[in-house]
């Protein structure tokens, strides 16, 4: 760690330091009663206007792996990588009414996470588990990107050194998150999301504008990124990508961007922002104006671009030996830019670990809190022990992310997010579609997610990826020739990929489907509804709302 950007680091830590103090000072901003009640702690209160939801969920969707991964994607793959592109243009349109009837019933009946919805709605503790174990398990390798990202600025501005010592900026950073999120709940994140965003905004502005005039113009940019990323791989001898589309990889293209939509808003941590709103009109003015993201992430995705032209190499981790991709966007800022606005660059990508990091282990800690601690250990919890639990629970969360960073390498935490999507994606029967039918059954719900996760896993187990010489979870794209159904391959021979998560859905809801029918005919007992038809179309002014911070 002998080569230190003292210049970029300076203004790093400063910047650092701001939002560290706006995150302390959130404890005090919008307060109700008390911070010992779910609702308060974990919800902010449930009384977010437009501007601070926007600024949530912007700080929460967009997270600081997306400002280094995505254009590191393009950067290695090209056209694939602009999947994230369609993906959130369509995530909101689809997204939209559901969420309206998530929050109607949520708040009516009290609900703090998607489990407690499928516990009220299916009476089935077994199945609300299911959706809370399978949350859990999906955000935590997510907050560790988060991580990653965080690393790949510090690694750029020299701390880049191995065993813990290389770790220790990391260390300091979450144990300074972990104690004002502890302290001040939600509304840290929301408040730190408007020093991240702008931040954001300026640096991608300045990018977008400032480095292809420098580099020859957007038509030389694309004629470089054409003809580096279609010579062979020495490994594969085959070409990385393209900026263009090929025959095999269109359908993947779609069903991963469709199929990471209809995941995302299945995350904990999303549906977190969607709960802490006011009402139902602060949701749809958001949902107009989030694509404005969508530009920005595009204008992101072709920095990949930019840095083959700029001749970008990544960083080598001195603690694995081995190249970090996700310094492609940190380099290219470090190289192209003076010291100061690169200082500032790397505190918007580093803020942005920060903000979403926060939102995911509030998310993960209610999940434990109200659907594992008080379903199965402690039913009689109050309210104050409820939060109580939260607090520990969020803290857990972010040392077993850290953990995970520092004890494994880094290339499998992506992996593990690469899993934990085609997980995620397996509870949108049992929340997504059960806010508008009753029409599968319980038992229908849980075995089509036993095998939408049993054989996710099975297809990405045996995904191999021989540019970096892994046998097993080489990545999310599967060849149609290689899809076996009990042995038998409809689709021998076929080179066309599919997303995995997609395939595995489509056999959950076979699954279900069948399965419901069955129980239907022998007229299994299919649980109490806790909610009414009229829970779903509540609003913030109406009569019937349970009084917040009220068990």
């Amino acid at each position: 760690m002998s080569n230190l950007q003292w210049p970029e680091l300076i203004i790093f830590t400063l910047l650092f330091a701001l939002v560290t103090v706006l995150g302390f000072m959130a404890s005090r901003w919008q307060r109700g009663s008390t911070l010992d009640h779910l609702d308060e702690w974990g919800l902010g209160g449930r009384k977010f206007g437009s501007w601070i939801t926007w600024f949530l969920l912007g700080g929460d969707l967009y997270t600081a792996y997306t400002f280094v991964a995505v254009p590191a994607l393009v950067f290695s793959a090209g056209a694939l990588g602009l999947y994230a592109l369609p993906y959130t243009i369509v995530v909101y349109p689809i997204v939209l009414l559901p969420a309206l009837r998530m929050w109607s019933v949520s708040r009516v009946r009290g609900y703090v996470t998607p489990a407690d919805f499928v516990r009220g709605r299916f009476g089935s503790p077994i199945l609300a588990l299911l959706v809370a174990i399978t949350g859990i398990v999906a955000t935590m390798p997510y907050i560790a990107l988060q991580l990653v990202g965080l690393e790949a600025v510090l690694r750029t501005m020299g701390i880049n050194g191995g065993g813990i010592v290389g770790h220790l900026p990391l260390l300091v950073a979450f144990v300074i998150l972990a104690f004002y999120t502890y302290q001040s709940g939600l509304r840290a994140p929301a408040l730190i999301a408007f020093v991240k965003d702008i931040l954001i905004y300026i640096v991608i502005l300045v990018a977008i504008i400032y480095l292809p005039s420098k580099l020859g113009g957007w038509s030389h940019i694309f004629d470089a990124a054409a003809k580096k990323l279609g010579t062979p791989n020495p490994t594969t001898g085959k070409p990385a990508g393209s900026i263009l589309l090929t025959a095999n990889n269109q359908l993947q293209y779609a069903t991963l961007a469709l199929g990471s939509a209809l995941a995302l808003f299945l995350y904990p941590h999303s549906l977190t922002s969607v709960l802490a709103s006011r009402g139902r009109s602060v949701i749809k003015r958001n949902m107009v104006a989030l694509p404005a993201y969508s530009l920005v992430l595009g204008l992101l995705a072709l920095l990949g671009y930019v840095a083959i032209t700029a001749g970008v190499k990544p960083l080598t981790n001195a603690a694995t030996g081995k190249a970090d991709g996700n310094t492609i966007v940190p380099v290219l800022f470090d190289n192209q830019f003076s010291s100061w606005f690169a200082g500032i660059a790397f505190a918007a990508i580093g803020i942005g670990a920060l903000v979403p990091a926060a939102i995911m282990s509030i998310a993960a800690a209610n999940l434990w809190t109200r659907n594992i601690y008080k379903e199965y250990i402690r039913k009689n919890a109050t309210p104050q022990e409820e939060a109580k639990q939260a607090k520990l629970a969020s803290l857990v969360v972010k040392l077993g992310a850290v953990a995970v960073i520092i004890l494994i390498d880094p290339q499998f935490s992506i992996d593990l997010q690469l899993i934990g999507g085609v997980l995620i994606l397996q509870t949108l029967p049992a929340v997504a579609l059960a806010l508008y039918t009753r029409w599968f059954h319980r038992w229908g719900l849980i075995a089509g997610w036993v095998v939408g996760i049993g054989w996710g896993l099975i297809m990405l187990y045996g995904i191999p990826n021989p540019a970096n010489g892994k046998q097993h979870f080489g990545g999310s794209a599967l060849a149609l020739g290689n899809m076996s159904i009990f042995g038998w391959h409809p689709f021998s021979g076929s080179l066309v990929q599919i997303y995995v998560g997609f395939v595995a859905l489509i056999a959950n809801l076979v699954v279900a489907a069948i399965v419901t029918v069955v129980a239907r005919q022998l007229k299994v007992f299919n649980g109490t509804d806790d909610t009414e038809p009229e829970d779903y179309h509540t609003d913030e002014h109406d009569k019937n709302l349970r009084p917040i911070g009220v068990h």
